[in-house]
């Protein structure tokens, strides 16, 4: 595969100028470049892309998860495409998955699985009555909510991948960072480039996501249209939470592209 060169977006975090009142806003801030990508070390990943139902198999979760519609109008509409695009050229592509085991019966996963040997397991703290108490204070309070728990469980009982996002052959799955770093060290890659679902939380902070990944050297960038946010009650008419997470991945990951330029590219 032929190197490709995209416009990226990065975040220029300097200078503050100590002459203003917040000097702060003296940052360069949002700029683009053209990059060059090789593609023979550049994967993209899909992470958390769930198969979720509808609002009325599943009220609870759709109240308590607000950006599920968005999730699934980026499944319906930007993956099929780029998947598509991605798979005739070539380009290497992972999946993360979590949040039960839809997928250990995928040849990727089995493959993930023994690259990496063994999960490792992180030692858990002593628990008793008060942390019982703090837990479910924030479960009735926090979320998901009390009236909204039984059709979360329903829908993460009966989770699968959507059927636009779903793994074809022996495409890499990983449920953690050590078998995801596996799958890279195999294929030669070193620069990730996120999609899925959410920016701001899972893809940052979930097993497999950019933190674990930054952690063995992997650049870890994102697709701006194929990602959204956990957003909450203040942000959510402005999705300002997405901006901010794209804003943290250019400044500690890596790079933001857009869809459109990615698969143009592709297809010179």
């Amino acid at each position: 595969m032929h190197p490709i060169t995209l416009q990226a977006e990065y975040y220029q975090q300097f200078d503050a100028d100590l002459a203003r009142e917040v000097p702060g806003e003296g940052y360069g801030g949002w700029q683009s470049a053209p990059l060059t990508l090789d593609l023979e070390h550049t994967a993209l990943v899909v992470m958390h892309a769930w198969e979720t139902g509808t609002p009325q198999q599943y009220p609870g979760w759709y109240r308590a998860v607000e950006y599920i519609p968005r999730s699934q109008e980026i499944l319906a509409n930007v993956m099929p495409p780029l998947l598509a695009t991605a798979r005739a050229k070539g380009i290497t592509l992972f999946h993360v998955v979590g949040g039960g085991d839809y997928y250990s019966r995928y040849p990727g996963y089995q493959r993930a699985l023994a690259l990496a040997g063994p999960s490792p397991s992180t030692p858990r703290v002593a628990t008793d009555a008060t942390w019982q108490e703090l837990r479910r204070f924030r479960a009735e309070h926090v979320f998901v909510g009390e009236q909204n728990r039984a059709d979360v469980d329903r829908g993460f009982a009966a989770l699968d991948f959507p059927a636009s996002a779903r793994p074809l052959g022996d495409e890499g799955i990983a449920e953690n960072g050590a078998q995801l770093v596996a799958l890279c060290q195999d294929a030669g890659i070193n620069h990730l480039i996120y999609t899925g679902f959410a920016i701001n939380w899972c893809l940052l902070m979930s097993p497999g996501g950019m933190v674990d990944m930054s952690r063995a050297g992997v650049i870890c960038s994102a697709l701006r249209q194929a990602v959204t946010a956990v957003e909450n009650r203040e942000s959510a008419r402005t999705e300002a939470h997405k901006a901010e997470a794209l804003w943290r991945v250019a400044l500690a990951f890596g790079f933001i592209f857009d869809v459109d330029d990615f698969v143009s590219q592709l297809n010179q």
